[in-house]
């Protein structure tokens, strides 16, 4: 029997989009997609999730990747970045109706930086888990075993209890491989919510 549901964060709750962050602060092409190559670059931002490098290490590598004309728009983004990741339409809504119809419990299993955490305050639907694990304060990322025995130990719930929901293949096929069943989002919500009913409405 499903208790638990646990949800990714980028592209479950909210649309994490580079482009469309930068975007928000340039308007030339080029000089966009420079910056989202270069400040977004999954070398660093990797390193953020497990948080073995710094804030200010990752700003100060990327800027020495671009002319000198871009650090500080670039320094800008970066701090900025979680300013601008709006909510997916619908999704929050479906994790407070499935708390408030089935009665289970939510949770929220993210891999991002420390620095993030300090904006959680700013989404509401937040409010909604019994708990938040972000890779960086956890010390461990997904798809490592390590995050999904810190999951359930810290949460003190059952891998056969739990679903799980996440826009990355290979982060639910660890999670099957841990007992804990998933469903790989695409960013739809109807079929999603129907999935979850299906699940819970079989007990």
């Amino acid at each position: 029997m499903i208790k638990n549901i646990v949800f990714d964060f980028g592209n479950v709750l909210i649309k994490y989009d580079p482009t469309y962050i930068v975007s928000q602060y340039v308007s030339d092409p080029e000089d966009l997609k420079l910056i989202v190559e270069v400040l977004f670059d999954r070398l660093y931002w990797d390193k953020l999730d497990d948080d073995t490098i710094t804030d200010e290490e990752l700003v100060r590598s990327a800027c020495a990747r671009m002319p000198e004309r871009l650090h500080e728009i670039s320094k800008e983004i970066y701090y900025a970045w979680p300013h601008h990741l709006p909510a997916i339409p619908g999704m929050w809504e479906l994790v407070r109706y499935v708390k408030e119809k089935y009665g289970v419990k939510t949770y929220l299993l993210s891999n991002v930086g420390s620095y993030f955490v300090k904006f959680k305050d700013e989404f509401s639907v937040f409010s909604a888990m019994e708990n938040c694990i972000f890779s960086a304060t956890a010390g461990h990322s997904k798809p490592n075993r390590d995050m999904y025995e810190y999951l359930l130990e810290t949460c003190g719930i059952a891998p056969e209890e739990t679903f799980f929901v996440d826009d990355n293949e290979k982060n639910i096929a660890a999670a099957r491989e841990f007992g804990i069943d998933g469903y790989v989002f695409d960013g739809d919500v109807a079929a999603l919510k129907t999935k979850i009913e299906k699940i819970l409405e079989q007990f």
